[in-house]
Protein backbone atom coordinates (compact mmCIF):
# COMPACT_ATOMS: atom_id res chain seq x y z
CA UNK A 1 0.00 0.00 0.00
CA UNK A 2 2.85 2.31 0.98
CA UNK A 3 4.08 2.07 -3.07
CA UNK A 4 0.82 2.76 -4.37
CA UNK A 5 0.25 5.94 -1.71
CA UNK A 6 3.73 7.31 -3.09
CA UNK A 7 2.67 6.84 -6.81
CA UNK A 8 -0.70 8.79 -6.28
CA UNK A 9 1.14 11.31 -4.14
CA UNK A 10 3.50 12.08 -7.06
CA UNK A 11 0.59 12.50 -9.29
CA UNK A 12 -2.14 14.50 -6.74
CA UNK A 13 0.18 16.12 -4.26
CA UNK A 14 2.17 14.32 -1.12
CA UNK A 15 0.25 16.40 1.31
CA UNK A 16 -2.15 13.20 2.09
CA UNK A 17 -4.37 13.61 5.50
CA UNK A 18 -6.33 10.71 6.86
CA UNK A 19 -9.99 10.97 7.38
CA UNK A 20 -11.07 9.14 9.93
CA UNK A 21 -15.43 9.72 9.89
CA UNK A 22 -16.44 6.25 8.66
CA UNK A 23 -17.01 2.57 8.89
CA UNK A 24 -16.33 1.62 5.38
CA UNK A 25 -13.48 -0.83 6.31
CA UNK A 26 -10.97 0.93 3.70
CA UNK A 27 -8.69 3.72 4.19
CA UNK A 28 -9.12 7.19 3.57
CA UNK A 29 -6.90 10.25 2.90
CA UNK A 30 -7.57 13.73 1.58
CA UNK A 31 -5.66 16.65 0.02
CA UNK A 32 -6.90 20.10 -0.36
CA UNK A 33 -8.43 19.05 -3.95
CA UNK A 34 -8.96 14.95 -3.55
CA UNK A 35 -9.65 12.35 -1.91
CA UNK A 36 -8.06 8.73 -1.95
CA UNK A 37 -9.86 5.73 -1.16
CA UNK A 38 -7.80 2.25 -0.65
CA UNK A 39 -8.91 -1.06 0.42
CA UNK A 40 -7.65 -4.92 0.08
CA UNK A 41 -9.23 -6.64 -2.71
CA UNK A 42 -11.84 -8.03 -2.06
CA UNK A 43 -12.61 -6.13 1.43
CA UNK A 44 -15.62 -8.50 1.40
CA UNK A 45 -17.55 -10.60 -0.38
CA UNK A 46 -19.58 -7.73 -1.58
CA UNK A 47 -17.95 -6.63 -4.54
CA UNK A 48 -19.74 -3.05 -4.53
CA UNK A 49 -17.04 -2.64 -1.04
CA UNK A 50 -14.08 -2.61 -3.27
CA UNK A 51 -13.69 1.25 -3.73
CA UNK A 52 -12.98 0.85 -7.33
CA UNK A 53 -16.69 -0.07 -7.97
CA UNK A 54 -17.87 2.86 -6.43
CA UNK A 55 -16.51 4.92 -9.60
CA UNK A 56 -18.99 4.10 -11.66
CA UNK A 57 -22.17 4.97 -8.99
CA UNK A 58 -20.14 8.51 -8.46
CA UNK A 59 -20.77 8.54 -13.04
CA UNK A 60 -24.23 7.74 -12.70
CA UNK A 61 -25.51 9.71 -9.54
CA UNK A 62 -24.01 12.76 -10.96
CA UNK A 63 -25.19 12.19 -14.27
CA UNK A 64 -28.71 12.34 -12.71
CA UNK A 65 -27.77 16.01 -11.18
CA UNK A 66 -27.02 14.81 -7.76
CA UNK A 67 -23.75 15.97 -6.34
CA UNK A 68 -21.42 12.89 -6.25
CA UNK A 69 -17.31 13.17 -6.38
CA UNK A 70 -16.23 13.32 -9.67
CA UNK A 71 -13.55 10.17 -10.37
CA UNK A 72 -10.25 11.38 -11.27
CA UNK A 73 -9.13 7.59 -11.31
CA UNK A 74 -9.87 3.87 -10.20
CA UNK A 75 -7.97 0.81 -10.56
CA UNK A 76 -7.18 -2.90 -8.76
CA UNK A 77 -3.37 -3.86 -8.05
CA UNK A 78 -1.24 -5.75 -6.01
CA UNK A 79 -4.09 -6.85 -4.05
CA UNK A 80 -5.57 -3.38 -3.40
CA UNK A 81 -8.48 -1.49 -4.88
CA UNK A 82 -8.59 2.72 -5.18
CA UNK A 83 -10.66 5.36 -6.25
CA UNK A 84 -9.43 8.90 -6.28
CA UNK A 85 -12.19 11.70 -6.42
CA UNK A 86 -12.52 15.59 -6.10
CA UNK A 87 -12.75 17.18 -2.53
CA UNK A 88 -16.52 18.28 -2.53
CA UNK A 89 -17.25 21.26 -0.48
CA UNK A 90 -19.48 21.66 2.71
CA UNK A 91 -19.62 20.13 6.50
CA UNK A 92 -21.19 16.73 6.60
CA UNK A 93 -24.17 16.47 8.18
CA UNK A 94 -22.07 14.53 11.32
CA UNK A 95 -20.78 17.51 12.84
CA UNK A 96 -21.54 19.45 15.61
CA UNK A 97 -24.79 22.23 14.02
CA UNK A 98 -26.01 25.12 15.74
CA UNK A 99 -28.70 24.56 17.70
CA UNK A 100 -31.14 27.05 15.19
CA UNK A 101 -30.00 25.04 12.09
CA UNK A 102 -30.44 21.48 13.37
CA UNK A 103 -34.22 21.45 11.86
CA UNK A 104 -32.69 22.87 8.64
CA UNK A 105 -30.04 20.24 8.46
CA UNK A 106 -32.56 17.67 8.77
CA UNK A 107 -35.02 18.97 6.46
CA UNK A 108 -32.08 19.22 3.91
CA UNK A 109 -31.37 15.52 4.13
CA UNK A 110 -34.66 14.58 4.25
CA UNK A 111 -35.28 16.42 0.95
CA UNK A 112 -31.97 14.63 -0.63
CA UNK A 113 -33.78 11.50 0.26
CA UNK A 114 -36.97 12.16 -1.38
CA UNK A 115 -34.86 13.05 -4.69
CA UNK A 116 -33.14 10.05 -4.49
CA UNK A 117 -35.82 7.59 -4.03
CA UNK A 118 -37.58 9.80 -6.92
CA UNK A 119 -35.54 8.67 -9.47
CA UNK A 120 -37.09 6.32 -12.05
CA UNK A 121 -36.20 2.89 -10.84
CA UNK A 122 -35.84 1.28 -13.73
CA UNK A 123 -32.79 3.57 -15.24
CA UNK A 124 -30.65 2.56 -12.07
CA UNK A 125 -28.03 -0.12 -13.22
CA UNK A 126 -26.98 -1.04 -9.73
CA UNK A 127 -29.13 -3.79 -8.15
CA UNK A 128 -29.34 -4.25 -4.04
CA UNK A 129 -32.35 -5.86 -3.72
CA UNK A 130 -32.27 -8.73 -1.21
CA UNK A 131 -31.78 -11.04 -3.77
CA UNK A 132 -28.07 -9.44 -4.18
CA UNK A 133 -27.46 -8.44 -0.52
CA UNK A 134 -28.81 -11.43 1.80
CA UNK A 135 -26.50 -14.05 -0.10
CA UNK A 136 -23.98 -11.58 -0.31
CA UNK A 137 -24.53 -11.08 3.91
CA UNK A 138 -24.59 -15.15 4.27
CA UNK A 139 -20.98 -14.76 2.18
CA UNK A 140 -19.50 -12.17 4.93
CA UNK A 141 -20.72 -14.91 7.84
CA UNK A 142 -19.53 -17.75 6.50
CA UNK A 143 -16.18 -16.05 6.05
CA UNK A 144 -16.10 -14.92 9.43
CA UNK A 145 -15.76 -11.35 8.65
CA UNK A 146 -18.64 -10.33 11.38
CA UNK A 147 -17.42 -7.87 13.77
CA UNK A 148 -19.33 -9.02 16.88
CA UNK A 149 -17.34 -6.52 19.23
CA UNK A 150 -18.60 -3.90 17.11
CA UNK A 151 -22.43 -4.77 17.00
CA UNK A 152 -25.19 -2.95 17.57
CA UNK A 153 -26.57 -2.48 21.10
CA UNK A 154 -29.47 -4.70 20.76
CA UNK A 155 -27.35 -7.90 19.19
CA UNK A 156 -24.21 -7.31 21.81
CA UNK A 157 -23.08 -10.46 22.67
CA UNK A 158 -24.93 -12.25 19.92
CA UNK A 159 -23.36 -14.93 17.91
CA UNK A 160 -22.96 -15.02 14.05
CA UNK A 161 -24.84 -17.90 14.04
CA UNK A 162 -27.80 -15.56 15.95
CA UNK A 163 -27.59 -13.09 13.39
CA UNK A 164 -27.97 -15.33 10.48
CA UNK A 165 -31.11 -16.97 12.45
CA UNK A 166 -33.06 -13.51 12.60
CA UNK A 167 -31.75 -12.15 9.46
CA UNK A 168 -33.60 -15.52 7.64
CA UNK A 169 -36.66 -15.30 10.40
CA UNK A 170 -37.31 -11.70 9.53
CA UNK A 171 -36.36 -11.59 5.80
CA UNK A 172 -39.51 -9.47 4.26
CA UNK A 173 -41.88 -11.30 2.41
CA UNK A 174 -42.23 -7.93 -0.28
CA UNK A 175 -39.88 -4.79 -1.73
CA UNK A 176 -40.86 -1.64 -2.53
CA UNK A 177 -37.51 -0.51 -4.71
CA UNK A 178 -36.59 2.64 -4.99
CA UNK A 179 -32.78 4.36 -5.86
CA UNK A 180 -31.25 4.09 -2.29
CA UNK A 181 -27.98 5.36 -0.94
CA UNK A 182 -27.31 2.57 0.75
CA UNK A 183 -25.50 3.77 3.57
CA UNK A 184 -27.72 6.97 4.23
CA UNK A 185 -25.58 8.22 7.20
CA UNK A 186 -24.71 11.59 8.76
CA UNK A 187 -21.12 11.33 7.12
CA UNK A 188 -21.96 10.98 3.85
CA UNK A 189 -23.75 14.03 3.33
CA UNK A 190 -22.12 17.21 2.63
CA UNK A 191 -24.23 20.85 3.48
CA UNK A 192 -23.55 24.78 2.51
CA UNK A 193 -22.66 25.31 5.98
CA UNK A 194 -25.32 28.56 5.36
CA UNK A 195 -27.33 27.92 3.29
CA UNK A 196 -27.76 23.96 4.20
CA UNK A 197 -28.22 23.53 -0.02
CA UNK A 198 -26.61 19.81 -0.14
CA UNK A 199 -23.11 19.90 -1.84
CA UNK A 200 -21.79 16.45 -1.64
CA UNK A 201 -23.02 12.88 -1.81
CA UNK A 202 -20.52 10.73 -0.34
CA UNK A 203 -19.49 6.64 -0.03
CA UNK A 204 -21.98 5.16 -2.87
CA UNK A 205 -20.24 2.26 -3.22
CA UNK A 206 -23.87 0.32 -2.15
CA UNK A 207 -25.68 2.69 -3.98
CA UNK A 208 -28.88 1.00 -6.24
CA UNK A 209 -32.38 -0.48 -6.29
CA UNK A 210 -33.23 -1.12 -2.91
CA UNK A 211 -36.19 -1.41 -0.17
CA UNK A 212 -36.71 2.46 0.65
CA UNK A 213 -36.49 1.13 4.27
CA UNK A 214 -32.43 0.57 3.81
CA UNK A 215 -32.37 4.20 3.38
CA UNK A 216 -34.89 5.18 6.15
CA UNK A 217 -33.40 2.65 8.51
CA UNK A 218 -29.82 3.87 8.11
CA UNK A 219 -30.69 7.28 8.03
CA UNK A 220 -32.78 7.65 11.17
CA UNK A 221 -30.58 5.67 13.20
CA UNK A 222 -27.66 8.05 12.41
CA UNK A 223 -29.48 11.23 13.25
CA UNK A 224 -30.51 9.49 16.15
CA UNK A 225 -26.56 9.15 16.94
CA UNK A 226 -25.99 12.55 15.70
CA UNK A 227 -28.81 13.91 18.43
CA UNK A 228 -30.53 15.36 15.27
CA UNK A 229 -34.60 14.54 15.12
CA UNK A 230 -35.23 11.35 13.32
CA UNK A 231 -39.02 11.71 12.98
CA UNK A 232 -38.52 15.08 11.79
CA UNK A 233 -36.50 13.30 9.14
CA UNK A 234 -39.87 10.95 8.25
CA UNK A 235 -42.35 13.45 8.71
CA UNK A 236 -40.19 15.86 6.01
CA UNK A 237 -39.41 12.39 3.50
CA UNK A 238 -43.64 12.27 3.46
CA UNK A 239 -43.04 8.85 5.35
CA UNK A 240 -43.62 9.15 8.92
CA UNK A 241 -44.73 6.15 10.02
CA UNK A 242 -42.31 3.22 8.01
CA UNK A 243 -42.82 -0.58 8.82
CA UNK A 244 -40.90 -0.72 12.33
CA UNK A 245 -39.84 -4.50 11.36
CA UNK A 246 -38.29 -3.62 7.95
CA UNK A 247 -36.14 -0.65 9.84
CA UNK A 248 -35.23 -3.78 12.36
CA UNK A 249 -34.41 -5.82 9.84
CA UNK A 250 -32.33 -3.03 7.33
CA UNK A 251 -30.09 -2.37 11.03
CA UNK A 252 -29.86 -6.27 11.04
CA UNK A 253 -28.74 -6.84 7.66
CA UNK A 254 -26.40 -3.56 7.88
CA UNK A 255 -24.46 -5.56 10.56
CA UNK A 256 -23.12 -7.90 8.06
CA UNK A 257 -21.51 -5.06 5.49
Amino acid sequence: MADLITELGARYGRDWAPVTVGESGARVWRTARHYLKIALTPPHPDPAAAPSAEAARCTWLAAQGFPAPEVVEHGDRDGFSWLVTTALPGRPISDPWPAHQADGVVDALAGLTRALHALPVADCPFDRTLAVTVPLAKAAAAADLIDLTHLAPEYAGWSTTDLLAELDRTHPATEDPVVCHGDLCTPNVLLDPDSLAVTGVLDLGRLGRADRHLDLALATRSLTRAGLDPARFLSRYGHPEPDPTLIRFHRLLDEFY
